[in-house]
């Protein structure tokens, strides 16, 4: 099979990938990435349940009025957006969950 990658912006991040990586191949990136991917929808699965009634259980909170009321949500965010420490870039976060994510996957095998 021969696949044309047309999107310059899409090669360049599969050639990062390549170098952050230190992967071998476009095949072996890609391998990576959908075994990645596998894990998380295994997972999603795996968990729906139990997300699902978080989210029940959350909406039902706000609707008793549970909620933290609107000006105090503001300021919880203007104090997380003025906090001075470094920001962790969002691709670092998502690499790190993910890397958590295949190591306990790999515990229940």
């Amino acid at each position: 099979m021969t696949i044309e990658i047309r999107d310059a912006s899409l090669e360049a991040r599969i050639r990062k990938q390549l170098q952050a990586t230190g992967s071998s191949s476009v095949e072996e990136v890609l391998l990576r990435l959908l075994d990645t991917q596998e894990e998380q929808d295994r997972w999603l699965l795996e968990n729906r349940e139990e997300i699902n009634a978080k989210i029940r259980r959350g909406i039902a909170q706000l609707d008793r009025g549970e909620g933290i009321p609107d000006d105090q949500f503001r300021a919880k965010v203007r104090q997380a957006l003025s906090d001075p420490r470094q920001a962790v870039p969002h691709k670092k976060v998502e690499a790190h969950f993910a890397k958590r994510g295949a190591a306990a996957l790999r515990k229940t095998r």
